[in-house]
C-alpha cells in the first residue's frame, strides 16, 4: 500500500496484478483472424445450392447445416450464418478459420456446432465438404445396435463400417447432446476415423468427402440407404455390400455425383 501527499491509498501492487491479467486475458485470445481473401463466386453459389437441396431432399430441415474449405486457403472454411439452411442465402456465407472462428461476423449469428466442420478439417486434409445432419432413417441406426451397412451400389460409400459417435464417452452423462465446443469436435472427428460417415449416438450424423457435390450425395443416400434398409429389415434377413463392392462402386459413383446434382439443384430452384 502506497500513501499519496494528498492522502489517499493507492493499491499499486493490486492494479499491477489486474493489468497482468487482462494483458494475459489479450495474448491468450491470439491475433484476430484475417480473411483468406475473395472467394470463388461459382463456390458461394454451390454452397447456397447444397443448403437448398438437402433440404430438399428432406436430409436437413430447420436445423442441419453444411460447409466447403476455403478456395484459397485450407485453414478457413465457408459456412452460412445460423439459420434455416432452405432460406440460405450468399449474403448468410461468412468465413471462419479452423478454430470456427468467424471472419467479418458483424453480429450475426453463427451455429454451435460449428466445431464439429473445423476439427474434421484440422484432422482431414483430404475432406473438402461436410454435411451435419438429423436425417430420420438414420438416426435409429444411431441409437440401436444394428449397423449402418450399404444396402445397393450408390451408397458404396458406407463401406468399411460406419461408427458411432457417444457423446456421454466425452461429455458424461448430462450433456445437450450438441457438439458445441473444439473438445467434443476433435473427439467426433476421432470417431469419423477416415470413413466417410458417422452417426451420432441420440442426435444425427456427419458426412465428410473431397467436396460440395459429393458430400451432398452422400448425405442424400446415407438417408435414402437407411429407409430402404429398415424396410429390408422387415423383410428378412438383407444381404449386404461386402467392402470389396463397396469399394468399386463407390469409385464409379464418385465419377457420376454431377448427374444427380443437377437433378436436385433443378428441383430444389423450382427450375
Amino acid at each position: 500500500m502506497v500513501q499519496c501527499s494528498c492522502g489517499m491509498a493507492h493499491d499499486i501492487g493490486r492494479r499491477g496484478f489486474l493489468g497482468a491479467l487482462m494483458a494475459a486475458a489479450v495474448d491468450a485470445q491470439g491475433a484476430v483472424p484475417v480473411s483468406a481473401g475473395p472467394v470463388d463466386p461459382a463456390l458461394i453459389e454451390d454452397l447456397v445450392v447444397a443448403n437448398h437441396i438437402l433440404y430438399d431432399q428432406g436430409v436437413v430441415d430447420g436445423f442441419g447445416h453444411v460447409s466447403v474449405r476455403h478456395d484459397r486457403d485450407p485453414n478457413r472454411y465457408l459456412m452460412s450464418r445460423s439459420m434455416a439452411p432452405a432460406l440460405v442465402t450468399a449474403d448468410d456465407i461468412l468465413e471462419y478459420d479452423l478454430n470456427s472462428t468467424p471472419i467479418d461476423q458483424r453480429g450475426r449469428a453463427v451455429y454451435l456446432e460449428r466445431f464439429i466442420h473445423s476439427e474434421i478439417y484440422k484432422l482431414r486434409p483430404d475432406v473438402r465438404a461436410i454435411v451435419h445432419s438429423h436425417s430420420p432413417s438414420v438416426i435409429p441406426y444411431a441409437n440401436t445396435k444394428v449397423p449402418l451397412r450399404p444396402m445397393n451400389h450408390i451408397a458404396g460409400f458406407l463401406g468399411g463400417g460406419v461408427p458411432v459417435f457417444e457423446i456421454r464417452d466425452v461429455a458424461g452423462p448430462a450433456s445437450n447432446m450438441l457438439i458445441s465446443n473444439a473438445a467434443l469436435g476433435h473427439a467426433l472427428a476421432i470417431v469419423l476415423g477416415s470413413h466417410a460417415v458417422a452417426l451420432m449416438r441420440g442426435h444425427g450424423s456427419v458426412a465428410a468427402a473431397q467436396s460440395l457435390r459429393h458430400v451432398v450425395f452422400r448425405a442424400v443416400y446415407a438417408e435414402v440407404n437407411a429407409r430402404i434398409s429398415s424396410e429390408a429389415l422387415r423383410l428378412g434377413e438383407p444381404t449386404f455390400l461386402n467392402d470389396e463392392e463397396a469399394q468399386a462402386a463407390m469409385k464409379t459413383n464418385d465419377a457420376l455425383v454431377d448427374r444427380p446434382w443437377e437433378l436436385w439443384r433443378r428441383r430444389a430452384e423450382g427450375k
